[in-house]
């Protein structure tokens, strides 16, 4: 008996949650990728869209029912800004001309969407967040 004991002991010792698991990491939040802009707060009404890709923003603009997948790099509006985002998730836009804009932002719905202290809201491009 004392070895039938032993042995689900043992088993059990094996068998344990694991706190590493995936499940247990929070998202990386990033500001890398596109992102929708709306007038409203509805993502629906959508006219504007930025993509931040490795230190530079590009800006879209669209019409209304406009597929945003299918933009493209040749649909940017021309000019850049140059942004950072730091580990204190401080997001710094050079707007060029002298004026920059520095705002702390949050995310939520894992990542999806972008909350900016001023208000603003911007919805990721491959989030299903509403």
């Amino acid at each position: 008996m004392k070895i039938f004991f032993l042995i689900a002991f043992v088993f059990m010792m094996f068998t344990s949650c694991n706190n590493d698991t995936d499940a247990n990491v929070l998202p990386l939040n990033t500001v890398e990728g596109k992102w929708l802009w709306s007038p409203t707060e509805n993502r629906v009404d959508a006219n504007t869209m930025y993509e931040y890709l490795n230190g530079k923003r590009y800006k879209y603009y669209a019409t209304s029912n406009e597929d945003w997948n299918s933009l493209d790099s040749s649909d940017r509006i021309p000019g850049v800004d140059i942004y950072t985002f730091d580990e204190n998730d401080l997001l710094t836009v050079d707007l060029n001309f002298g004026n920059e804009l520095v705002t702390p932002v949050t995310f939520e719905c894992d990542g999806g969407i972008m909350h900016f202290q001023n208000g603003a809201k911007f919805w990721r491009l491959s989030s299903d967040c509403q």
